[in-house]
């Protein structure tokens, strides 16, 4: 009885399921309607075996699951993936400059960056901790951004510096007065930030020359011995201790020897020549008071000005056979920033907008410490009837042999001034010769305009330069800056200053304008010779890739 009632019971519609066929239907599988059937796009079709990934991939192929592989308190990356495009060949070798390469990956979206090749540098197979790899990031990048190199230069530095040590979504950041860096180890995991504050600046490029040597051996990933993370610290500390390669008194007699020879280029002769040197040398002893008191770069450059101008309005009060305005220009040329100028330009034709006004909104400061100076004497000369003549601008002796010749005395000079490595001053003395060569040629000889033919000059200084850097893997500032030295608007500044002085607004108004147009073209000039020796020179090896540049953005 039980058995009965049990199968009465399942038989039942309480105890059936509505979805279930009666007894002795046989079930008819529905029609198949590719359009209306819900499957799904992931689903692999019948009769195909999905392939077995490879190990890597299995246990770290996904950015959204936590790696396993774990370094001190911050995990290791997991494997990188292979956009369906495919990525660039890059190559991390010395086969060209470690900018371009690094310019080239900061250019690339994230996810389309190439994994970085491991390399061990140490004894074990661990990699060092993510903060020490920050720290020396930040430390190099400080470094470099304090010595005026460009913020491009600078992010590819910092980039540089991680990927040695595996670290590959790093995102670094330069302004004028801040380099920062930012790491994400994963998506599921907060990234890791980092910051060093830049306040003190100097034109050492002995010691940004071992930066970028340094960089340059971190970067390459074919040494057998590859640079260890204390290495890397131990030689940057060594950077740091290291002494100028030049003492003070021959910082001091350069200063001199340079306004000298800018003197010679505008017209002046020996006396002229004795007379510029030794304010210029006054100046920048005054200058160095100043800083060991403690007072502010604008002050210095005011206190700087006021000598070279003091001595040309005292022979001209004494009626002595000289040209004032060359011995006031001449000493106006020492105290010019051509090198912030150029690197201020050039970080806004790169897109480094914030430093860029930054750099500009120095130069500005420095050159109204300059102009401050001088208005000051000029207006106690005028006043004291100094006979200083504005036309004598328009009197200006071709002595194509002698300013040669004076051009390439003040590009040596001045890269003394800079503090650069010995091996490069011949060349960038040479370097200077041909830009005085190339403006002679062009606007004495060919009478093209002042600005244009700067504009030329320092077109070539920038190719040669980057030329230069590129053959020697270093930096291109110590091969171009102290180069267009001859270039710089001296005599365009002080006949400006001097028309604002006699109260000829007009006149004024017109000399500065010439030159901040001057300034404005060896800028561009330079810059534009570096890119033109990236568009068109072709790289060696895999890392020829044409780098990516931005969208024109139309004006919106």
């Amino acid at each position: 009885m039980t058995t009965e009632a049990e199968d009465r019971r399942s038989q039942s519609d309480e105890a059936r399921s509505a979805f279930a066929p009666p007894p002795g239907v046989v079930a008819v599988p529905p029609p198949v309607d590719n359009e209306s059937s819900t499957t799904s796009e992931f689903a692999v079709p019948e009769g195909l075996v999905p392939p077995e990934p490879p190990p890597s991939e299995r246990t770290e192929g996904s950015a959204f699951r936590r790696p396993s592989a774990t370094t001190g308190q911050h995990p290791l990356p997991p494997a990188a993936f292979t956009p369906a495009a495919g990525i660039p060949a890059v190559r991390l070798t010395r086969d060209v400059p470690w900018q371009d390469r690094m310019r080239t990956m900061l250019r690339m979206p994230v996810s389309d960056r190439p994994a970085p090749e491991v390399v061990h540098r140490g004894e074990d197979e661990t990699r060092p901790a993510v903060p020490r790899v920050l720290d020396l990031a930040l430390r190099i990048g400080e470094l470099l951004l304090a010595g005026g190199e460009g913020s491009e230069d600078v992010e590819g530095a910092m980039f540089a510096v991680c990927r040695a040590y595996g670290l590959d979504r790093v995102e670094p950041n330069v302004t004028f007065t801040m380099v920062s860096i930012s790491y994400q180890p994963s998506l599921v995991e907060p990234p890791v930030s980092a910051s060093r504050t830049v306040r003190r600046r100097g034109t050492d490029y002995t010691r940004l020359a071992a930066v970028f040597a340094l960089v340059d051996d971190l970067s390459d990933t074919d040494e057998a011995s590859p640079v260890t993370l204390e290495e890397a610290y131990h030689r940057l500390g060594e950077i740091r201790r290291n002494r100028h390669p030049y003492p003070t008194w021959v910082l001091t007699v350069s200063a001199g020897l340079l306004a000298g020879a800018a003197s010679v280029l505008v017209g002046g002769g020996p006396l002229v020549f004795l007379a510029a040197a030794a304010g210029a040398m006054l100046g920048d002893r005054l200058a160095w008071l100043c800083a060991a008191r403690g007072l502010p770069e604008f002050y210095q450059f005011v206190v700087a000005a006021m000598p070279p101008a003091a001595i040309g309005v005292a022979l001209t009060i004494a009626h002595a056979d000289v040209r004032a305005s060359a011995v006031i220009t001449g000493g106006l040329f020492a105290l010019l920033p051509g090198r912030a100028l150029v690197a201020g330009v050039q970080d806004g034709l790169t897109g480094f907008y914030i430093t860029a006004a930054a750099r500009l909104l120095e130069v500005m400061y420095f050159f109204v410490g300059i102009v401050t100076g001088v208005l000051i004497i000029l207006y106690f000369g005028v006043q004291l009837g100094a006979q200083l003549n504005p036309d004598a601008s328009l009197a200006v002796t071709e002595r194509p042999v002698v300013q040669i010749f004076a051009s390439m005395l003040l590009s040596l000079t001045f890269a003394v001034l800079l503090q650069q490595e010995r091996s490069t001053v011949l060349l960038v003395t040479l370097n200077g010769g041909v830009a005085w060569v190339v403006y002679g040629a062009l606007h004495y000889a060919g009478g093209l305009s002042p600005v244009a033919s700067t504009a030329v000059a320092a077109g070539l200084v920038g190719l040669f330069g980057q030329l230069l850097s590129r053959y020697r893997f270093a930096s291109a500032l110590p091969y171009t800056t102290a180069a267009i030295g001859p270039l710089l608007p001296g005599s365009s500044t002080y006949f400006g200053l001097l028309g604002f002085a006699q109260n000829n607004l007009d006149r004024g108004a017109a000399s500065l304008s010439q030159a901040a147009a001057l300034a404005i073209a060896i800028a561009i000039g330079v810059n534009l010779g570096s890119e033109i020796s990236r568009l068109f020179l072709r790289l060696p090896g895999e890392a020829a890739e044409r780098r990516k540049a931005a969208k024109r953005t139309r004006g919106f």
